[in-house]
């Protein structure tokens, strides 16, 4: 069973976000919290995510950057107090699995979706 989820996981085209950071497969459980499964998925309260599903009609930021998880966490005026270095464009998967597995960008990363979730009427579009 686990090398058919195995091999279904590796093969599969959704969840590639995630499975970047985690190729493996496990019957153990992840102590993932909701805001980092909401910052590393990207299926979240992110301008560029409602606009690909039709939620919104804008992907930018109200600062007036694209709207992304990355944005938020690297460049956007409202979230500074959070911000990490951002990655060079071929770094950004080395990037994502370091943050993944560092405890004080993780704490960054709760911060800033904690922030974002609960101060809506900020990040809306111009």
């Amino acid at each position: 069973m686990l090398e058919e989820w195995q091999t279904s996981w590796k093969n599969g085209d959704t969840g590639r976000k995630i499975y970047n950071i985690m190729p493996s497969v496990s019957l153990r459980p992840t102590n993932w919290i909701r805001e980092g499964v909401i910052f590393f998925s990207q299926h979240g309260p992110f301008p560029a995510y409602l606009k690909r599903f039709h939620l919104s009609d804008s992907d930018y930021c109200s600062c007036g950057g694209i709207g992304t998880a990355l944005h938020y966490v690297t460049e956007c005026i409202y979230t500074v107090y959070w911000h990490m270095r951002k990655p060079a464009p071929n770094f950004e998967q080395e990037w994502l699995k370091r943050v993944a597995n560092n405890l004080v960008s993780r704490q960054k990363i709760r911060g800033i979706i904690k922030f974002i979730s609960e101060n809506r009427d900020l990040f809306r579009p111009p």
